[in-house]
Formats: structure tokens, sequence, C-alpha cells
């Protein structure tokens, strides 16, 4: 079974959370509504990835968001991957709105949090935003 780190990000504005479909252009979960995620390289600093996730997928920089919380790391099983991703989850505010996204996602919205369960998401992206709120 691989073990992959990656990070998880969820944008808060008013009460309301960001999501983002996957576009048909990513290697898994195409489709799926997600949080701003990506691997994280080596040792990376899990924050550092998570802020440079956030610049290039929806286009905000590192003075446009505060973070509110960062979560325990949750162990997500994927048997049809064969994995074990080990996700790093972080909650961040903003007060702008203005997302550009690139080639990762073609589609985003800003909902309540219980709203989470309407989506069809990523493994365990519901325990994840629950974990960092």
């Amino acid at each position: 079974m691989n073990k992959i780190s990656v990070v998880t990000s969820f944008l808060e504005h008013d009460g309301k959370i960001l999501i983002l479909r996957r576009s048909d252009k990513v290697r898994t979960m195409k489709h799926k509504w997600a949080g701003i995620s990506g691997y994280i390289e080596g040792n990376e600093n899990p924050l550092e990835r998570a802020l440079k996730e956030i610049a290039e997928e929806v286009g905000l920089r590192k003075e446009d968001v505060k973070l509110a919380k960062a979560a325990a790391p949750l162990e997500v099983p994927d048997r049809e991957r064969d994995s074990l991703w080990v996700v790093h989850p972080y909650l961040f505010k903003t007060s702008d709105t203005n997302i550009n996204l690139d080639w990762e996602h073609d589609q985003y919205k800003w909902i309540d949090p219980e709203e989470i369960a309407n989506y069809d998401t990523v493994l365990m992206l519901k325990e994840t935003l629950l974990s960092c709120l």
C-alpha cells in the first residue's frame, strides 16, 4: 500500500466554505468535489504547501488568507488505488471571494458546511472539513 501525504485546505467567507469540482485533466478522482489540495513533496512544510496550492488553484495570495485552524492529519484509506492518503487539513478565512480557477478544477461553490453531504466528494472530505470546524 502506497502512503501519500497531501494537504487539503478550506477557505471560509461569511460562514460559507469553498469547494471545488475536480476537472477531467487531473489524475485522480475526476469530477469529484474537493477542497484545495496538493501533494506534499519530500520534507516540505505542509502549511507552506497549503499556501502554494491556494495561490495556484484559486489565485489567492498568502496576504489574502488567514489561518484559522490546522487540524491533526487524517488517514484516508483508498482501496481502489491501494493507497493510504495522509491528509493535513487546514481552514483559512478570507474576505476575498474573487476565485480564479486553474486547470485542476472546472467549477466552484461557496456552501454552508453542513451541505457537504449533498455533494459527490473525494474520499472523506466531510470528515476532513469537520476536523477543521
